[in-house]
């Protein structure tokens, strides 16, 4: 459990530019204060892909401020649960984590179209990762 009592996920992806970033503003917009949420990539791009600015601007998530952060390992080592992107990236190991690891298409290079699709299946692990690590009790 992170230093606030709640906890926390990294997501990270090599670029940090679109899945992670994707993942953390989902998670950030569903679980809101009850969950703290960090992302990071191996080697971060240099802005977070429009194309998944664009498709989590659809439904009403501004990432557009977002900058891609290099992955720490303080920021493993805070975090509870670790969620690579299934793009072969690898976070330091400490005992006591979780660690997954969501297969999920790039969407470097590609347009919104294509970008949905992976926003909406991004939603889909959120919500069932808050479900396990932050349930709404007030529901």
């Amino acid at each position: 459990m992170a230093k606030s009592g709640k906890p926390s996920v990294l997501f990270v992806c090599v670029h940090n530019a679109g899945r992670s970033q994707m993942a953390a503003g989902w998670l950030a917009h569903l679980a809101g204060d009850r969950v703290e949420v960090r992302s990071a990539g191996s080697a971060p791009g240099a802005a977070v892909n429009p194309a998944a600015v664009e498709a989590m601007a659809e439904v009403g998530i501004d990432i557009s401020a977002e900058i891609p952060k290099v992955l720490t390992v303080d920021a493993v080592r805070e975090s509870d649960v670790c969620i690579t992107m299934g793009c072969g990236d690898t976070c330091p190991v400490f005992p006591g984590k979780r660690y997954l690891d969501w297969k999920l298409e790039d969407p470097a290079g590609q347009g919104v179209a294509a970008v949905r699709p992976i926003r909406d299946e991004i939603k889909t692990l959120v919500e069932r990762l808050i479900a396990e690590i932050a349930p709404d009790r007030t529901a």
